[in-house]
């Protein structure tokens, strides 16, 4: 677990931290700015920044840096100079005001690997508009046809992995499911084939680089994530064609779906779908290794979750798809679920 939050706790901090830094330079000596240090020039203090932790801190980095400044303080990330907000009230705060007095965005270096048209960087509008159309193909009706049957195939899959007595990482284990789940879901690949294992290997060499010091140079993890980003966007385009030419009916997954029911161009759909492997990927994998991770220090809650899913697995003996009834009858799953901000099915 030492690197547990890595990607996705760097992504949260930085959307809620990057206040308004145009009008910081713009204004730096008007603005009453908080105490705190800029470090090396462009670099600033990334590298520092990037240093794994263990799961159960939020690492030197930041417990330094509060104690120094506070939970509030200055620094210089990925290129752009950064207000940090380590303040649990400022950040509900500037949630709450996102769109209005706030506007959540990333650094360019990190706007740069995901594409100008990705939804984790689009604001406004064009946002708005690139969600519906994801947020219209995961209609109630498809959660209870499809996706609920896919999440159990892919959890038999990796469940029938394990070797008894064996040591697994709960973290690989998740990315595992969720990249295979969310590359069947969006384009129909199917886990272990080929294809799906090279595009797997190149979405690890990706996810590397999104967050790691902006240095394009031969050799960084920034550089070489920007090749893969180039091979991925290759192959979904390739996909696409793919569909184009065969013009069939029962494509029954998300790019099928998009290019039937959109007028995104070619280049905005190869960065909607390589944001939705993306956001799905990372959010679901590190949630469910800290759900796991948290959940052995509870022996009550897990007794209980044991104990309801016992009562419906002896229901359905002669029955191996789990149905939407017994899957809504998991209310204490269901309150699990969402103590760990997992995106629930309802």
């Amino acid at each position: 677990m030492g690197d547990l939050w890595g990607l996705e706790f760097s992504l949260l901090l930085i959307s809620l931290s990057l206040i308004f830094f145009n009008l910081c330079r713009r204004n730096r000596n008007s603005l009453n700015l908080p105490p705190g240090k800029m470090g090396w020039p462009f670099l600033g203090e990334t590298i520092a920044y990037l240093k794994p932790y263990p799961a159960t801190t939020i690492g030197k980095f930041m417990e330094q840096h509060i104690s120094r400044y506070g939970k509030i303080y200055k620094s210089h990330l990925f290129g752009e100079p950064t207000i940090v907000s380590a303040d649990a009230g400022l950040n509900r705060f500037i949630l709450q005001n996102e769109g209005r007095l706030f506007e959540c965005s990333y650094p360019r270096s990190i706007g740069g690997i995901l594409g100008k048209w990705s939804m984790l960087v689009l604001v406004g509008e064009m946002h708005r508009d690139m969600r519906i159309i994801s947020l219209n193909f995961l209609s109630n009706a498809r959660l209870k046809t499809h996706l609920l049957r896919e999440v159990e195939k892919h959890t038999l899959l990796v469940l029938s992995s394990w070797i008894d007595n064996s040591v697994v990482c709960a973290q690989d284990e998740a990315k595992k499911f969720t990249f295979n789940l969310m590359a069947e879901h969006i384009m129909s690949l199917e886990p272990g084939n080929p294809e799906t294992e090279q595009l797997k290997k190149e979405y690890i060499t990706f996810m590397k680089g999104v967050v790691s010091a902006p240095l394009n140079f031969p050799g960084t993890a920034y550089r070489k994530a920007l090749q893969s980003r180039s091979t991925i966007l290759k192959f979904i385009e390739e996909k696409m064609e793919e569909r184009i030419r065969r013009s069939r009916e029962d494509d029954d997954d998300l790019l099928g779906w998009v290019l039937k029911n959109s007028n995104l161009s070619k280049e905005q759909i190869l960065d909607l779908v390589l944001s939705l492997l993306f956001a799905g990927h990372e959010t679901s994998s590190v949630a469910i290794a800290l759900a796991i991770y948290f959940l052995q220090g509870c022996p009550s809650a897990v007794q209980q979750l044991r104990e309801e899913h016992m009562e419906i697995a002896g229901v359905k003996k002669r029955e191996r798809e789990l149905s939407w009834e017994e899957y809504k009858k998991m209310e204490f799953t269901q309150c699990v679920i969402t103590s760990f901000d997992l995106p629930t099915l309802s």
